[in-house]
C-alpha cells in the first residue's frame, strides 16, 4: 500500500511539471513569434534619360544618389527617397571651362 501512495504522489509530480512546461514552452513561442511579413514595396519608375547609363550608387541615410552618364557625354546626379522612392531631384553636373 505505501508503494502505491508514492508511485501516484511521484505521478502527480510529473503531471504538474509536464503541464508547467508545456505552459512556458507555448508561452516562450508566443512571446517570440516570427513578425509578420513586411508590405510589398513599391515605388514610381524612375525615367533615365535614352542613352544614359548608372554610373554609380551611393546610399545615406535617407536618400539614394545615382551618378547618371548622358549619352552627350554630360553627367547628373539623381536624388532618391528611400522611403518612398520617389526622385527629388536631379543635379546636373558641368566641367568648369
Amino acid at each position: 500500500m505505501r508503494g502505491l501512495k508514492i508511485l501516484v504522489v511521484v505521478m502527480g509530480v510529473m503531471l504538474v511539471v509536464g503541464v508547467a512546461g508545456l505552459v512556458v514552452t507555448i508561452a516562450m513561442r508566443l512571446a517570440h513569434r516570427a513578425p509578420s511579413p513586411a508590405a510589398v514595396f513599391s515605388a514610381p519608375t524612375i525615367i533615365l534619360p535614352h542613352g544614359s547609363t548608372i554610373e554609380t550608387m551611393t546610399v545615406g541615410s535617407d536618400r539614394i544618389v545615382l551618378q547618371v552618364d548622358l549619352a552627350d557625354g554630360s553627367v547628373q546626379l539623381i536624388v532618391i527617397d528611400l522611403a518612398t522612392g520617389k526622385q527629388l531631384g536631379t543635379i546636373p553636373l558641368q566641367e568648369q571651362p
